[in-house]
């Protein structure tokens, strides 16, 4: 498999989200739910270069998804894709120049088929999403409470591989949140816990995978160190520390790794 396809993770978390998949002709920002200064400081960080994107692709209308989204529009005139659920859920958002996807189309965008799919939320009608080229392949998923059968095709045998790790499930059962919210992140329109995650993962690692990339993981009831090691028990990587300190796994061969995103943390894949 030929690396075609590049994501750069610019902040993933309960405070923000925002996510560029670099690819053969453009790049595709999904999600905008940091400022535009925040967005575009964290890009330069990276190296990546926003007035290379080409569209904008929303998964949900959580604030911590779509609150920057109108003042970046102020300067980009490319299209912006939604469901008509997402669209309707947010009055500032009826007013942007949207283009409507179902949760099962696929659209060409950046040299790349971009195939949805539907997740489990408490949100109008959300999505996942899967990039390829004819030889190579993104998948990137979170804000899901459940993985359904649609979502797995979807996401299987992907090189690189972001998935939702949020929290820990002892850690937020013995937790300060009420157990309204403990209800609501742990049940099936809620959030991945790191258990579900790498349960997926038996089934979503093939042998074209390379990287897996914990994402959206809550500051108050995981730590990355434990989803890591979460996550690498399962396809038998070993934890460590990458080049910038951060927790991350390997397997003996070095042909996975297993790291994540964080919320002040970009970090790219390529």
């Amino acid at each position: 498999m030929t690396p075609e396809i590049h994501l750069h993770v610019l902040a993933s978390g309960s405070k923000g989200n925002a996510a560029v998949v670099e690819g053969p002709e453009g790049s595709v920002l999904v999600d905008c739910g940091i400022s535009r200064r925040a967005l575009l400081g964290r890009a330069e960080e990276l190296g990546v270069d926003m007035g290379r994107v080409v569209a904008v692709v929303l998964t949900h209308e959580h604030s911590d998804h779509v609150g920057g989204l109108s003042v970046f529009c102020n300067r980009f005139d490319g299209p912006i894709f939604a469901t008509a659920g997402t669209v309707a859920a947010r009055r500032y958002l009826a007013e942007l120049p949207f283009e409507l996807v179902g949760h099962a189309d696929e659209i060409e965008l950046a040299g790349m088929r971009v195939r949805t799919f539907p997740t489990s939320h408490d949100v109008a009608d959300p999505i996942g999403l899967r990039f390829s080229t004819g030889d190579d392949a993104l998948g990137f998923c979170t804000d899901t409470g459940e993985l359904g059968e649609e979502a797995l095709e979807a996401l299987a045998g992907v090189r690189i591989l972001a998935l939702e790790s949020n929290h820990d499930e002892r850690m937020l059962a013995t937790g300060d949140y009420p157990a309204y919210l403990k209800a609501r992140v742990s049940g099936p329109c809620g959030h991945l816990s790191n258990a579900q995650a790498a349960v997926a993962l038996r089934r979503l690692v093939g042998p074209d995978t390379e990287t897996v990339v914990a994402m959206h993981l809550s500051q108050e009831n995981n730590r990355p160190s434990v989803c890591v090691r979460t996550l690498a028990e399962v396809v038998g990587a070993e934890i460590g520390a990458g080049e910038d300190g951060r927790p991350e796994a390997r397997t003996e061969d070095g042909r996975l790794t297993v790291c994540c995103a964080a919320q002040d943390w970009p970090l790219s894949v390529f």
